[in-house]
């Protein structure tokens, strides 16, 4: 070949005459040589566009006209020449050399580039050679100043290297001779410590070794001087970066590739090659992964999940607008990946049988799929027709200021620039190119594999392969609301690399790449995406495996979504997922949304508290049917399939089953602990669980009433009397209700409300409960035995005489007046020493539960002397007292109106939320989940209708409690 000032030629306009002036400038200096002459027609408009050549230009202006005079492929082999050299150098001394070597091979590249003396081949071809000579040179200085330092023994020779056993993986397009102008260059780095451990010094710590020797090696490339840099060295494409070392051993690789590798990690396989170090160990290294790279066999879902490498990419742009400006060249719809991935995933799928399709090159391997009939020739046409001038005007962006970039100036004035590179055409015409070239790319993009699931959301691509943020993955999840991106992206990658128990298998993994994309458009359609994602996040990692619930989840999609959305909107539940994830097999059950009936589940936990080792064994059994149950509840208020009256009794029912089966567990107990005692024993529930009215969170009111055979017996064992006894009992119970064992807890338990309180003992005896309510026992005290219950007995004559006793104290006679007084009262004192915590506190807000609930027992008890109805449920009262006449029309509807609305947002709320929340500042899918509970259209509707049942209820409560 001549000399390069002969071959060049212009590659278009000067941008302007102040970019003339620049460029005449930059080389004002030079000697004008008659090679420069020559060649300034074509270097005028490159110097004119690109202040990063321009500036090599003006650094060395001789170094300008020698390379002009040069023929380019020898220039290519003098340069190569002189970096192996640098390797004879220490690492402080070979720095510079290699940097202004990296400027000569960029200034040589650009000017054959432009000038259209080399073609593309050619000119990646150069700059990875560069970087393969750079690399091996850093290594060689690099190990010279260990054997220096005493930490190596000796420097390897031949195909060992300097450092046997240690070598360099290049990836990526270096592994493939396709390094872009300003690329990075993407190193795996490994060790065989077998090998290895030969030549390192006495006392020298093996990895640290290879972690010291990989760092000398990165930092001779990358660091910056004064004159710049060689190439920035990506360590990451090695097996799962973010919790390994820079260099790791070959035995600790291939370990992870053949367990948790995933199928872009084969991908990148594709394209790899030894570049330096021992290329021998390397060689070996490679050929250990062509099962993994190239497999022969593959099942319908390994192919799946290779498709999904080319699904998570979103075909069609949001708006359908494909413009030049601003465009990712690389990543971008229509971009190279796009291309590259068209070609990867078909080799993934046929390589394994085909060799012939194993190329790593892009465009050879396009040619062999094309020649075996895989890829039609229009489509191969298109697509290297693209690939050739995607990769040109990528070089141009990047040759502008040496910018590791692949995007086009948003900026007319920047990206004419970029044209004034390429060629003679004016701006609008480049544009168009550019947009014809993206919108092709993209149209055979969309082509492959069209037929299959996509896994990108209708807000743009997801895309989670590789170890970099995909950019237009991060756009489409903050389109969705997420507020933090990045990490969104890194955490579903990280689930990919295995980091959880559900994606440690290659069938778990498979399964997840198909649930990511579903699960960031459920979080979004929660309203609360971030609240959604971070609660999945606890409960995903809880998983001990995933391939059955992924599963599930795939094959019911309404059942994911209800899900996610328990998870974004209730706190309580999401905890007993994240803490114990096999709550959710209760979702198995076909019977999960019906009406729950607590039979089955009382003698399947009668069952196996009979079989339980022990009395803390049972409480345990106790509270995983419990969580399955209570689970299954407030999933049904969440889905709105359970109303406030079903859910508070479904609640009830299971307190009452929990009750029925400890407390006979606690009697026996007593009994092993003190000796038996004879007499009956009675646990009486009020409060929300005697009235069946109970909420995820409600605590449970008890008194326990007994009765001694012989009221001066003793125990067998202690001598106990019948209150130590039953007072033994009672706190056994107490303890079986509410202590954390490993299987979680489930009440807390309020004695209180007990004859004389937290004053008296914690068994009461029967005859003195009769005493205490005939003369001790105070107004409040009987409003709160309106709601007692008897839940479990001894024996039904005992439950019998319990409930008489109750009925008894409810039906003495009592002065209207002074019972009025004493309500108003204690309603006046409750709102001076607990006034409501807002709009949202629906019990102690005016109009609110507590004054249905007094309106409703302060009726039952004026009238209970007078054979009045008696019933622990409000709702139930509230309809009796009604049909005796005790309340007018107009007062009982206004109670039985709020009592119905607050009940229903009482349950959503207690499910969802903590205690002092307030829905006005909840996400709007949940205040829809409200609204839909008031049975109104809109939550500001909502707000106005409780205002109004309040009211209305306030001024019947007001109407019914007076003398």
């Amino acid at each position: 070949m001549s000399v390069i000032a002969d071959a060049l030629r212009p590659c278009g306009p000067v941008l302007d005459a102040r970019a003339a002036e620049r460029a005449r400038e930059i080389v004002a200096d030079a000697v004008w040589s008659p090679e420069l002459e020559r060649a300034w027609p074509a270097l005028e408009p490159v110097f004119g566009a690109s202040a990063y050549l321009a500036g090599l230009a003006r650094r060395n202006p001789q170094r300008l006209a020698d390379l002009l005079a040069s023929d380019p492929d020898r220039r290519l082999e003098d340069i190569l020449a002189r970096t192996a050299a640098v390797g004879e150098l220490l690492p402080d001394q070979a720095q510079a050399p290699l940097r202004l070597l990296k400027q000569e091979l960029h200034l040589l590249t650009a000017v054959a580039d432009l000038g259209g003396v080399w073609d593309l081949d050619q000119v990646t071809g150069a700059l990875t050679r560069f970087a393969d000579a750079a690399v091996a040179a850093s290594l060689m200085s690099a190990a010279r100043g260990e054997v220096d330092a005493g930490r190596l023994k000796r420097l390897g020779e031949g195909e060992q290297g300097p450092v046997p056993g240690w070598f360099c993986i290049a990836m990526g397009k270096q592994g493939a001779f396709e390094l872009n102008y300003s690329s990075d260059i993407d190193v795996s780095v490994f060790f065989d410590p077998e090998v290895l451990v030969e030549v390192i010094g006495e006392g020298v710590e093996l990895q640290a070794f290879a972690v010291r020797l990989t760092h000398r090696v990165s930092e001779l490339m990358q660091a910056k001087t004064s004159d710049g840099y060689v190439f920035r060295m990506d360590l990451r494409l090695r097996p799962d970066p973010s919790s390994t070392p820079p260099a790791v051993s070959t035995p600790a690789a291939l370990e992870y590739y053949e367990t948790v590798g995933q199928n872009w990690e084969r991908a990148a396989f594709i394209k790899a090659r030894p570049c330096a170090g021992d290329l021998t160990a390397a060689r070996a290294f490679l050929g250990e992964l062509i099962p993994y790279i190239w497999r022969k066999n593959l099942d319908f879902a390994a192919i799946a999940d290779i498709h999904s490498i080319k699904r998570q990419i979103h075909a069609h742009k949001v708006d359908e607008r494909v413009s030049a400006k601003g465009v990712d060249l690389k990543l971008g719809r229509g971009g190279i990946r796009e291309i590259e991935f068209y070609v990867q995933t078909q080799q993934l799928i046929l390589g394994g049988r085909h060799p012939e399709l194993r190329s790593p090159r892009t465009l050879d391997a396009l040619e062999a799929l094309r020649a075996a009939g895989h890829v039609t020739d229009a489509a191969a046409h298109d697509l290297t027709e693209s690939y050739h001038l995607l990769r040109a005007v990528e070089h141009r962006i990047q040759m502008l200021e040496d910018e590791q970039t692949h995007k086009l100036p948003e900026s007319d004035n920047d990206r004419r620039r970029v044209a004034a590179l390429t060629g003679s055409e004016p701006l609008r015409s480049f544009d168009a190119r550019i947009t014809r070239t993206l919108k092709t790319v993209n149209a055979r993009y969309g082509e492959l594999f069209a037929e299959e699931e996509q896994l990108s959301s209708r807000f743009g691509s997801l895309v989670f392969t590789g170890v970099d943020d995909d950019p237009e993955t991060l756009a489409t999840i903050a389109r969705m609301g997420f507020t933090n991106p990045p990490w969104v992206s890194q955490t579903i990658r990280s689930w990919h690399h295995g980091h959880v128990a559900a994606t440690r298998t290659e069938r778990g993994r498979e399964l997840f790449t198909r649930l990511a994309p579903r699960l960031l458009e459920a979080a979004h359609a929660t309203g609360a995406p971030d609240a959604a994602f971070n609660r999945f996040c606890d409960f995903f990692g809880g998983l001990t495996t995933g391939v059955q619930l992924q599963s599930l989840f795939l094959a019911q999609p309404k059942l994911f979504e209800l899900v996610v959305q328990v998870l974004a909107f209730a706190p309580r539940l999401a905890n007993t997922l994240a803490r114990r994830p096999a709550a959710i097999d209760a979702m198995l059950d076909p019977d999960f949304f019906s009406p729950i009936e607590i039979e089955n589940e009382r003698a399947d936990m009668q069952r196996a508290v009979a079989r339980a080792d022990g009395f803390e064994a049972a409480m345990d059994v106790v509270r995983r049917v419990h969580r399955e149950q209570a689970f299954r509840v407030g999933v049904q208020v969440m889905s709105g399939a359970a109303t406030a009256e079903v859910a508070g009794r479904a609640f009830a029912d299971l307190a009452d089953l929990c009750i029925e089966v400890l407390a006979p567990a606690a009697l026996a107990e007593a009994v092993r602990m003190g000796g038996a005692f004879p007499g009956e024993v009675a646990v009486v529930a009020l409060g929300k669980c005697g009235s069946r009215e109970m909420s995820a969170s409600s605590d449970l009111d008890l008194m326990t009433l007994y009765r001694a055979a012989d009221p001066a017996a003793m125990s067998e064992l202690k001598g106990w009397d019948a209150s130590a006894f039953y007072g033994r009992f009672t706190q056994r119970l107490i303890a079986a209700l509410s202590s954390p064992t490993a299987e979680g807890q489930l009440y807390e338990v309020d004695m209180q409300l007990r004859p004389s309180g937290t004053k008296g003992p914690v068994a009461v005896s029967a005859s003195a409960f009769d005493r205490y309510y005939e003369g001790e026992a105070e107004t409040w005290e009987f409003l709160a035995l309106t709601r007692a219950r008897v839940v479990w007995a001894t024996s039904d004559a005992f439950a019998a005489d319990a409930r008489a006793a109750v009925e008894r104290a409810l039906r003495r006679p009592r002065d209207r007046k002074a019972t009025v007084r004493d309500v108003r009262e204690m309603r006046e004192l409750l709102e001076r020493e607990r006034p409501p915590k807002g709009d949202w506190d629906l019990k102690l807000s005016p109009g609110g539960l507590v004054d249905i609930e007094f309106a409703v027992q302060f009726l039952q008890l004026a009238h209970a002397a007078d054979g009045g109805p008696l019933a622990p449920n409000t709702a139930q009262a509230l309809e009796a007292v009604g049909a005796a006449g005790f309340v007018g029309e107009k007062s009982l509807a206004a109670l039985a109106d709020a009592w119905r609305l607050q009940q229903n947002l009482t349950q959503l709320l207690k499910v969802a939320l903590g205690d002092d929340a307030d829905p006005a500042q909840e996400p709007k899918a949940l205040q829809a989940l409200l609204a839909r509970a008031g049975e109104v259209k809109t939550f500001k509707s909502l707000g106005k209708r409780l205002a109004e049942a309040q009211a209305a209820a306030r001024a019947a409560y007001l109407e019914v409690v007076k003398a």
